[in-house]
């Protein structure tokens, strides 16, 4: 299974300010990380609702969360504050007109790590759920993981750690996306405002 560091720095963003803080309250206890795009190329997914979508870009954030006790790294792809792309004609009325959601894409982990600088390395199970505010939902990469399961990669228990996984993402947040972006955009809110209290783990890269 591959590590990935969720200052994501294998996707070629440079200069862009990270921020990893702790969360505790009475809806989310966890992990979350910010990183904002100062820079890059605009690059886009397509989907069959939503159409073209926007993931990344100059002035987009990327807030990811991992709360307690899961095998989740939630990312949530927002455009830059205040807007949506105008091109995404059955765009839903937002939770929060601040932080829209171009996308959401979370990844099912076998656990998380700490590198040398305190970032968080999650260890990649492959198996992936991706929606969008139109109502695109998608699981991706279950041939990833079967392929892990035959060759002897990944154990029976771990196989199916990670389909039970997929379906709790199902259950808990694709079955009302408009409570997912509401609880968003609430934590990302917790998350400025920590930034601005400068009570964050590890600043910028």
């Amino acid at each position: 299974m591959k590590h990935k560091r969720l200052n994501r720095d294998l996707w070629g963003f440079q200069h862009y300010p990270y921020y990893q803080v702790r969360i505790d309250d009475e809806q989310f206890s966890g992990i979350a990380c910010l990183i904002r795009m100062t820079d890059g190329e605009n690059n886009y997914w397509e989907t069959p609702k939503a159409g073209k979508i926007q993931v990344t870009g100059t002035g987009m954030t990327w807030l990811e969360l991992i709360p307690d006790h899961t095998n989740r790294v939630i990312t949530v792809k927002y455009f830059p504050d205040g807007s949506h792309d105008t091109e995404r004609k059955n765009y839903p009325a937002p939770a929060d007109t601040d932080f829209q959601p171009s996308i959401w894409y979370v990844d099912v982990t076998d656990g998380i790590e700490y590198d040398e600088n305190g970032i968080i390395v999650y260890i990649d199970k492959y198996l992936d759920v991706i929606f969008t505010p139109e109502g695109d939902i998608k699981v991706d990469d279950r041939d990833e993981l079967d392929a892990a399961y035959q060759s002897g990669e990944l154990s029976k228990e771990q196989y199916d750690a990670a389909l039970a996984e997929c379906d709790l993402i199902l259950r808990d947040l694709c079955t009302d996306i408009p409570r997912t972006d509401a609880w968003c955009a609430r934590l990302r809110h917790i998350v400025e405002k920590k930034i601005i209290n400068h009570s964050y783990f590890f600043p910028t890269i």
